[in-house]
């Protein structure tokens, strides 16, 4: 969770278990567009408590470049409350910040139920990305192994993919590539990366700082991306009442519009400029 924009844009979002001081501190010295403190997987039962003091120590007063978010543990755990009661999420108007101002997002497919309702969080609450994962899926499926002999995803989990991607969009919100489990294997995250991005996600998790560099670089356009996006906004800003208009011989449509405006505004995130 984190007081943000309407408009969610990150690359990269890296998981820091909220428990280690050096593990947070690495990852804040990363050039991760955004830090995910992680109150529930990666900290051990005993170890909540202690982990809730040091994310609200990071969130207020650390030193960092990217936007800081909270991972808290499921709601229908006794920690979910104390996770929002220690980083203030549930007390918004006794903090004095505007009601509604931190938002969420979810991770969409962590039981078998969750894959039936994708694509209904159309108006959810505050909610501004959605991202998927395969292991608690596959223990709530009972399943042995999520992955195919050949080292791909198998069926089940792929439609989940393809659900949280459709089911984002259908909502209006960032659709995030779930994480590579193995962090030493950067070339086959790159080619992940680059293959969640022409699919139409946004951005992905990482869960080492060593990630990052390969994931911010597969998100970011390129030159010729992003002046091809600047050249189709600029024509639609030239007849804004249109819905198709015409640049160098081709017809372009809203769609074209949309995604021009997505690059732009990955590129933004970038630092790049058209």
């Amino acid at each position: 969770m984190s007081a943000s924009s309407s408009e969610f844009v990150a690359r990269s979002l890296l998981f820091a278990p909220a428990d280690s001081e050096r593990k947070l501190d690495k990852a804040l010295a990363s050039a991760a567009d955004l830090l995910l403190i992680d109150l529930e997987d990666s900290v051990a039962e005993a170890n909540k408590e202690a982990a809730r003091l040091l994310a609200l120590d990071r969130l207020t007063r650390a030193q960092r470049r990217q936007a800081l978010w909270v991972r808290i543990n499921p709601l229908q755990t006794p920690h979910a409350l104390k996770d929002l009661a220690a980083i203030v999420s549930a007390l918004e108007v006794a903090a004095g910040a505007p009601l509604g101002e931190i938002k969420v997002m979810v991770v969409a497919t962590e039981t078998a139920q969750a894959l039936f309702t994708t694509g209904a969080y159309a108006g959810a609450p505050r909610l501004v990305a959605m991202t998927w994962g395969a292991e608690d899926l596959s223990a709530a499926l009972g399943a042995t192994d999520n992955r195919t002999s050949s080292g791909d995803y198998e069926f089940t989990y792929q439609l989940a993919r393809s659900l949280c991607l459709a089911g984002a969009c259908a909502a209006g919100v960032t659709p995030i590539e779930t994480i590579c489990g193995d962090f030493r294997d950067l070339e086959g995250l790159r080619t992940t990366a680059q293959a969640a991005r022409w699919a139409g996600f946004r951005g992905m998790m990482a869960i080492h700082p060593d990630q990052i560099a390969v994931i911010n670089d597969a998100f970011t356009p390129s030159d010729g991306e992003i002046a091809a996006a600047a050249r189709i906004v600029e024509r639609f800003a030239e007849d804004p009442g249109a819905g198709v208009v015409s640049l160098d011989g081709q017809m372009l449509d809203r769609p074209h519009l949309r995604r021009a405006q997505q690059v732009l505004a990955a590129a933004r995130v970038s630092g790049a400029r058209p």
